[in-house]
């Protein structure tokens, strides 16, 4: 009787133990709890002070980046690259990867948007006030993303056809890999002019911003995210998803120049 009464007491210390372990309030950051975003590249500059703040309110989870056009980006995903979250900057892409099974349907979610603008360098003296200003013989070079894999590109094109402007511009045109190096071209002087989005300008001490591009004139600039299906780890990839619907994210989003969709202030 003497040893059973032992045992019982060393099981119940046993279980306290156990019981005490789980009551931790957080757990150290493992790979369990490491997310992999793939991101668009109009999100480089923002994206880590999100992260940041993030972080900051979840210590058990770390966030890592990949950038690039939303295109190419979707592409990796297709082909399986080990991705928790999409953050696409037009809905066709995250479209495609719905339609192929390859996003979670119910985890989307539309969480900021941007705006176009047309860009010179900041040692330039061009005006070009409108869009038909790109007719212009001083404007002999124009960076914008290629239209098939970068959804700036397919904005700029959707605006520039609905003038009837952009057959009459596809000799000066300069497809580029994403919007940042769009950005780049206009900068280092590659490209006398460029299409890029209001944020990327905004980041730029070395460009111009000529003329705003009317945003009745494409597709709203939405930017949606989404989880992988085959994410290995869906419930903190949802949780930096409700995190950039919250106002402070929308805060810092917009001081970056991106636009509040949402109404969320």
């Amino acid at each position: 009787m003497k040893h059973l009464i032992l045992l019982l007491v060393a099981l119940l210390s046993l279980t306290g133990c156990a019981m005490f372990e789980q009551e931790e309030p957080f757990q150290e950051s493992t790979e369990e709890n490491r997310i992999l975003v793939s991101a668009d590249a109009s999100l480089t500059d923002v994206l880590p002070e999100i992260i940041s703040a993030f972080e900051a309110s979840h210590p058990y989870i770390t966030v890592d980046v990949n950038y690039g056009g939303s295109g190419k980006l979707s592409q990796q995903i297709q082909q399986g690259a080990p991705v928790d979250l999409f953050l696409s900057s037009n809905q066709e892409w995250m479209n495609v990867l719905e339609e192929e099974d390859v996003i979670v349907k119910e985890s989307r979610s539309n969480f900021i948007g941007n705006k176009l603008v047309i860009i010179s360098n900041k040692e330039s003296s061009l005006s070009l006030p409108t869009i038909h200003s790109l007719l212009d013989t001083s404007v002999s070079s124009i960076a914008v993303g290629d239209p098939i894999t970068v959804p700036s590109g397919t904005y700029a094109k959707e605006a520039l056809q609905s003038q009837g402007v952009w057959d009459q511009i596809e000799n000066k045109l300069v497809y580029t890999n994403d919007v940042r190096q769009a950005l780049q071209y206009v900068e280092t002087g590659k490209s006398n002019v460029g299409v890029v989005y209001a944020s990327d300008a905004a980041s730029s001490k070395q460009i111009n911003v000529l003329t705003e591009i009317n945003k009745k004139l494409h597709t709203p600039i939405v930017y949606p995210a989404g989880v992988t299906s085959y994410s290995t780890n869906r419930h903190d990839a949802e949780s930096f998803i409700d995190f950039l619907n919250t106002e402070e994210a929308t805060e810092i989003f917009e001081s970056y120049q991106f636009i509040n969709i949402n109404n969320r202030k």
